[in-house]
């Protein structure tokens, strides 16, 4: 596929993004130069506390997460707080608590921007949380789930 078809195709996404309060989404989120930042599980837990932190304010129902190395698979229930909001909330809010408590100073957590996929009605949600909490697996990081500490969702 010519990659600058798909580049003027996802920029025309993001500008027609549609948040949708009470829509299922799975949200995913790189971090800057797919640096392996949470690899150290101290940091990625910086990160589980600010979604939890959006999930006890209502912003999200959070349905199933796991923090990879270098990215987030998050799959929620959309609250009042419009999608790019939501990530812009998680991401800064875990960057100021990660450069705080890793010391480092202003560097860059995340990339621009973020991917998500409205689940349809259809969809099967406990298999979009199976394949979510499965990415240790294909990864190759872990042979059991249950090996991975940095996952979770609400039908296990």
């Amino acid at each position: 596929m010519d990659s600058s078809l798909f580049a003027h195709r996802g920029h025309a996404l993001r500008r027609r993004r549609l948040s949708e309060s009470g829509r299922t989404y799975l949200l995913t989120a790189a971090t800057h130069e797919r640096q392996a930042v949470f690899q150290d599980w101290r940091l990625a837990r910086l990160l589980v506390r600010e979604m939890r932190g959006l999930h006890d304010a209502g912003a999200v129902e959070s349905l199933a997460w796991v923090v990879m190395p270098d990215h987030l698979h998050w799959l929620v229930g959309l609250g009042a707080m419009p999608l790019p909001q939501l990530m812009q909330n998680v991401k800064s809010r875990s960057a100021i608590a990660l450069n705080k408590a890793s010391g480092r100073s202003g560097e860059k957590l995340w990339q621009k921007g973020f991917h998500d996929h409205a689940v349809r009605a259809e969809e099967d949600l406990a298999s979009v949380a199976r394949y979510v909490v499965a990415n240790p697996l294909r990864a190759g990081l872990v042979k059991r789930i249950g090996d991975y500490p940095l996952w979770d969702a609400i039908w296990l």
